[in-house]
């Protein structure tokens, strides 16, 4: 452990490390560390979009390196109402809208790629305090059961949101929306495709996403409910899935291990303090509807990675630096939250008046094509398109 550095990363997820990665060869010394020890075994699944293919391209990481499955269209319908529209990649003469990954795959891809570019990491190293002074971030930090003192002229927090709530100025909102996600690998009597599906219901949306033949399935619904379907024998879940996802489209046939996660939507504001910045979820966190989260947090770190190694290094971790990243962010960021939290209130309920308005929505969205690139572009690049 060193006691100072340029930057100073909390936080060694695919963010963090993205962070870490973008800022090789620019001149900055920079720390990452991580509170866990070794990286867990994790099955979860990330829907990236191509504007975060892009940005990840750039850091050396290709989607054919990450066995990556193309997303190239998005059936969007609600159920027990009409309308229904497809976003189509072919619109906007792309390859694809986005791509279904494997979490551990992508850490561990990033992890080889840190080893590769000589960054200094180190695991095992727990977070206890953090303040800042008149020019540095200060981080004291448990590891190896020693207390350590780190100085950075920019402390950047990517761990999640765990150190936020201790930065002076900066306040933490938390909305519980009482929603638990379903998560699991499923199959369907045809190989999956490269269509994505997102279908809303009153207990919250329903997502499939083509993973290597198979569909990730993100099922919102009650804590009680997703608590229940989780212990479930196969043939009974795969009958309760068939029934709630109501299309016959597609037959649902096995179904792998199954996990659930309570749903709330975090956010800081502002996303700095005095010398301390905040990227990804540490910034907020989504409900994982039309699957923005990771992709707002990528694109917090290609800002903030832009704003770094534009500075001077007295004036790096300044005032004026922070205000331009918080600037950078701010509506993009904050269209997302207020994106993300409509579709969960608008089109989570039985409401009759709400359900036609749904059913015009799509059926309009149908029948406008350059309303349909719009949307793309923005769920792919962020409301700046």
């Amino acid at each position: 452990m060193i006691s100072h550095t340029d930057v100073l990363i909390v936080g060694g997820g695919p963010i963090g490390a993205s962070l870490a990665l973008a800022l090789r060869d620019s001149g900055r010394r920079v720390l990452l560390i991580e509170a866990r020890a070794t990286r867990p075994d994790d099955a979860r699944t990330l829907a990236i979009s191509h504007g975060t293919a892009l940005i990840l391209r750039r850091l050396g990481i290709s989607m054919d390196s990450l066995d990556a499955t193309p997303i190239e269209s998005i059936h969007v319908s609600q159920r027990g109402g009409f309308g229904r529209t497809i976003l189509r990649a072919t619109e906007l003469t792309l390859p694809a809208l986005g791509y279904v990954v494997s979490y551990a795959t992508l850490s561990k891809k990033l992890e080889e790629a840190l080893l590769e570019s000589g960054a200094s990491v180190v695991m095992g190293a727990k977070v206890e305090t953090i303040k800042s002074t008149a020019a540095y971030g200060v981080a004291k930090i448990l590891v190896d059961d020693r207390l350590e003192e780190v100085t950075a002229r920019l402390v950047v927090l990517a761990d999640g949101g765990r150190s936020a709530e201790q930065v002076p100025g900066i306040t933490v909102t938390e909305y519980d929306y009482h929603q638990s996600a379903l998560v699991a690998l499923v199959k369907t009597a045809t190989p999956a495709s490269t269509m994505a599906y997102e279908r809303f219901t009153p207990t919250g949306p329903l997502a499939l996403l083509p993973f290597n033949g198979k569909y990730a399935l993100i099922w919102t619904t009650s804590l009680q409910e997703a608590l229940t379907l989780s212990n479930l024998e196969t043939p009974v879940f795969l009958n309760q899935l068939q029934t709630h996802f109501g299309a016959q489209s597609l037959r649902f046939t096995d179904a792998g291990p199954r996990a659930t996660f309570p749903l709330k939507l975090r956010y800081a504001k502002p996303v700095i303090g005095q010398s301390i910045a905040l990227v990804g979820n540490a910034a907020q966190a989504l409900h994982p509807v039309a699957g923005q989260g990771f992709n707002l947090g990528m694109r917090d770190v290609e800002a903030l990675a832009k704003c770094i190694r534009e500075e001077t290094h007295e004036s790096l971790g300044s005032r004026s630096m922070l205000s331009r990243y918080q600037a950078l962010r701010g509506w993009d960021a904050g269209s997302g939250i207020a994106a993300t939290d409509f579709l969960v209130r608008g089109f989570s309920n039985t409401n009759p008046l709400l359900r036609s308005g749904r059913g015009i929505g799509l059926a309009a969205l149908d029948l406008l094509p350059p309303a349909r690139k719009w949307l793309a572009r923005k769920m792919m690049f962020g409301i700046s398109g």
